[in-house]
């Protein structure tokens, strides 16, 4: 089963809202972030302009975390992109 591009969002909101108000993270949950992004990418379905603006940054944060020596480290020092990545995908899916 397939998620649609609102399931895709939720998902990612809630992985890297997890990670922000956690400061923690598994490498596991950057690759599913990396995967996401990438399919949101490919299919060009988000209509918010901001987000799609967004969505390498995301994407980047994904891979760097999937290769960081300290992925505690990484969250932390996104912290404030974190929040408005979390911020633009929660007023995209209401």
């Amino acid at each position: 089963m397939s998620l649609n591009v609102n399931d895709q969002l939720h998902v990612l909101y809630d992985l890297l809202s997890e990670q922000s108000e956690d400061c923690c993270g598994s490498v596991s949950e950057c690759q599913q972030i990396k995967r996401l992004v990438q399919s949101l990418i490919s299919n060009e379905s988000v209509n918010n302009q901001e987000l799609q603006q967004l969505l390498p940054e995301i994407y980047n944060y994904g891979r760097k975390g999937e290769i960081a020596q300290n992925l505690e480290e990484h969250i932390s020092t996104n912290q404030q992109n974190l929040k408005t990545w979390v911020d633009v995908i929660h007023y995209t899916t209401e």
